[in-house]
């Protein structure tokens, strides 16, 4: 007798696909909108990767330029400095956002122009900053703690057979480096 009950391992796919076609909607609707658009639909062409080729396909060229922009931005202090201070400032813009503060002398425009989009806008910057610092300290684990462990590899013994020193030009010795490989 079969059931059919979904069973846990389809329920998570169905979920899994669930949420991947979710970020990719509204990674496309954050391109015109306010919010990480590029990076939702990165997420959601991760999680389809999983279960489509198509998906895995696309992702491939993007993954790699998008380490390659990772180890570059971590390269030197300077950019990893500017680049904490960006995110801090979105950060930062998205709690004034979030806040509305009254409208100041100096605005050249109507009320109704100063800081438009209210808490929505100003929480999606907040995000946007937190993601940003977490790809920043990733990048960092990355490419600069993680390969510096890596920088000194174990030692491998040295090959037997490139020790044992040529038979010389024109003489009648078998080559030992060839019996030893056998």
């Amino acid at each position: 007798m079969t059931s059919r009950m979904a069973t846990p391992r389809t329920t998570g796919r169905w979920g899994r696909l669930t949420v991947g076609w979710v970020l990719l909607a509204l990674g496309l609707a954050a391109l015109v909108l306010p919010g990480p658009g590029l990076l939702m639909i990165a997420a959601g062409m991760a999680i389809l990767s999983q279960q489509y080729l198509w998906a895995r396909r696309r992702l491939a060229p993007i993954r790699a330029r998008a380490m390659q922009a990772a180890a570059a931005s971590v390269r030197s202090w300077a950019s990893i400095s500017i680049s904490v201070l960006i995110a801090l400032a979105g950060v930062a813009l998205g709690v004034v956002w979030a806040v509305q503060p009254a409208v100041p002398g100096w605005w050249p425009f109507a009320e109704r122009w100063w800081l438009p989009g209210g808490w929505g806008f100003g929480s999606s910057m907040i995000g946007s900053g937190c993601i940003a610092l977490g790809l920043i300290a990733f990048s960092y684990w990355r490419f600069r703690i993680r390969e510096s462990r890596n920088d000194d590899p174990v030692r491998t013994p040295p090959d037997r057979a490139d020790a044992v020193p040529a038979p010389a030009a024109g003489s009648s010795a078998r080559d030992l480096r060839q019996e030893e490989t056998r």
